[in-house]
């Protein structure tokens, strides 16, 4: 396999920043788009005085502002508190001339301050949210000092229940916009932050497979260095004793014996080459692309039991080619298979099937065994954990065969249940021309 970088590329702190300012830059779309709609009904369904040009000059600037933020947020550059601090101060300033032009403290949507406090609570750090509130506090004690707008035309001063009835209807409306706006914005940010919190728990725990996959490695490594020099000598020194106990006439069940412990010496050797090679010794094997029919004929070329094992790839699926390690991905699709033939009784058969599935090609292993409980199934896929009588496996072949489907895109699904067997579903990406569905 190729080699993996120390750790995975995780989401910059700036990340989160970037994501409140995209729907912070939207909200003030909405924004935008309601003080234009209250503004048309209050000058000319209300048909109150008030300076339409100056009001939509300052629309006209937030227009500009937004569209500002949007391009300046595209180029590579880094989004922090501050950034949306600032413009949210922004914000606060140009309703505070909006509302001083419509009405001051007597216009019913001075309620919009709470929608950038509120904001500024989800949004900002502590220190910048209290500087937001403050200065909003400043802006909405101004307006009681700035002149109330003119009232409607046919109204007079005095008719004090015709303006309240104005008030309250226009305060009920604020209150709808203002409380829609800021639930949506909420909501919204809540998901983009959710999403991007799973992504960054995935890149952990992908991080934390291949630390384990390292780990195992280096173990491998260190106990092939460590014993092989043992092995080697008892090895020799059975040998010179089988030789010795020839020459001297000693009984055939002795020498036996002695090439019984050669044996077993050669097979201690031969567990710890595999458990070098199965623990990620594979580093630094090139990257091809290979057919998945070549794919699956290698897979069952060193497998015993292969016999067993009943393969169904569709004629039209054998040149898709998938692209990573071969020696690897027969590897773990042999394992796969490995297992599914010690579960199933020698009376059943293995299945073998490659399926397209979109832009992927699965291999799906099923096995004719007792199936797995909940519990066992939950944990299946953990390092060193395995079912398994002791000497047939050290519960590394579905760990590392998930790490390598994840490390090449794909990804490695088990589906079981008591007496009904188990199903397991290696799917990765297909690439060229061959394997367009």
């Amino acid at each position: 396999m190729k080699p993996e970088p120390d750790a995975p590329t995780l989401p910059e702190p700036a990340s989160r920043a970037r994501i409140n300012l995209e729907w912070l830059l939207r909200l003030r779309w909405g924004l935008l788009l309601g003080q234009a709609v209250v503004i048309a009904v209050a000058a000319y369904g209300l048909e109150l005085a008030l300076p339409v040009p100056v009001l939509a000059a300052l629309l006209g600037l937030e227009a500009l502002t937004n569209l500002s933020v949007r391009a300046w947020l595209h180029g590579a550059r880094r989004v922090t508190e501050g950034t949306i601090g600032k413009l949210m101060l922004w914000d606060t300033l140009v309703l505070t001339g909006l509302l001083a032009l419509s009405g001051g403290t007597h216009n019913p949507f001075t309620t919009l301050y709470l929608v950038n406090v509120a904001l500024g609570t989800v949004l900002l750090p502590a220190r910048w949210t209290w500087g937001l509130l403050g200065f909003t506090l400043a802006a909405f004690g101004s307006l009681f000092v700035i002149q109330d707008v003119e009232l409607p035309h046919g109204l007079s001063r005095p008719d004090h229940a015709e303006l309240m009835r104005l008030h309250i209807n226009g305060m009920w409306v604020a209150f709808a916009v203002a409380a829609g706006f800021i639930v949506y914005f909420v909501q919204r940010v809540t998901r983009a932050l959710g999403a991007r919190e799973q992504e960054l728990a995935q890149a952990r725990a992908l991080h934390a497979r291949r630390e384990k996959v390292a780990s195992l490695a280096t173990l491998a490594a260190g106990a092939a260095h460590e014993l092989s020099t043992p092995l080697s000598t008892i090895a020799v020194v059975a040998k010179e004793v089988e030789r010795a106990l020839a020459a001297s006439g000693t009984s055939e069940s002795v020498r036996e014996d002695l090439r019984l412990i050669r044996q077993q010496v050669d097979r201690c050797r031969d567990v710890l080459v595999q458990m070098s090679a199965d623990a990620g010794q594979t580093t630094g094997e090139p990257f091809h692309a290979i057919a998945l029919g070549r794919l699956v004929e290698d897979t069952l070329a060193e497998l015993p039991g292969a016999a067993r094992v009943r393969v169904e790839v569709p004629a039209e699926l054998r040149a898709w080619q998938v692209h990573g390690p071969p020696r690897a991905l027969a590897r773990v699709l042999r394992g796969l298979v490995k297992n599914a033939l010690q579960a199933t009784p020698d009376s059943k058969p293995v299945e073998l099937r490659v399926r397209a599935e979109q832009a992927r090609a699965k291999l799906e292993v099923r096995d004719g065994g007792p199936g797995m409980p909940a519990e066992v199934l939950a944990r299946a896929g953990e390092p060193f954990f395995t079912t398994k009588a002791p000497g047939e496996g050290m519960g590394l072949g579905l760990f590392l065969a998930r790490t390598l489907a994840e490390q090449l895109g794909g990804s490695l699904e088990l589906r079981s249940s008591p007496g009904q067997g188990t199903t397991a579903s290696l799917a990765l990406p297909v690439g060229g021309a061959e394997a367009a569905p």
